[in-house]
């Protein structure tokens, strides 16, 4: 099972969405500019990732420019509520596989 963090107006993400029906996987599909993501379900996000708001943020975006701040100078927090205020600042696509739990017979 993947999830894709999808937006259909982005090539690439169109894109990675091809690839994923190509190989015939199950997919989920979540449209986060219509669906967008509680500040809770960024940072689960991003601790799955092992990636800083930082990373994710798409810096060159208009709706970065006008918090008029360096992302230097932005906490943590401050970039993770930039993102939960304006979805599109969020680098796409991304993909995520899901983690299967491995099942162990200790009766052997």
């Amino acid at each position: 099972m993947y999830t894709i963090y999808h937006n259909p107006r982005c090539s690439k993400s169109r894109q990675a969405l091809e690839i994923l029906q190509k190989a015939k996987v199950e997919i989920e599909i979540v449209r986060y500019l219509e669906q967008p993501l509680n500040e809770e379900q960024l940072k689960a996000l991003l601790d799955q990732l092992s990636m800083t708001a930082e990373q994710l943020i798409r810096k060159g975006e208009d709706e970065f420019k006008q918090l008029k701040k360096s992302v230097d100078v932005l906490s943590e927090k401050q970039i993770i509520q930039a993102m939960v205020n304006n979805p599109k600042l969020i680098e796409r696509p991304i993909v995520v596989a899901a983690i299967m739990p491995l099942s162990v017979d200790h009766q052997k």
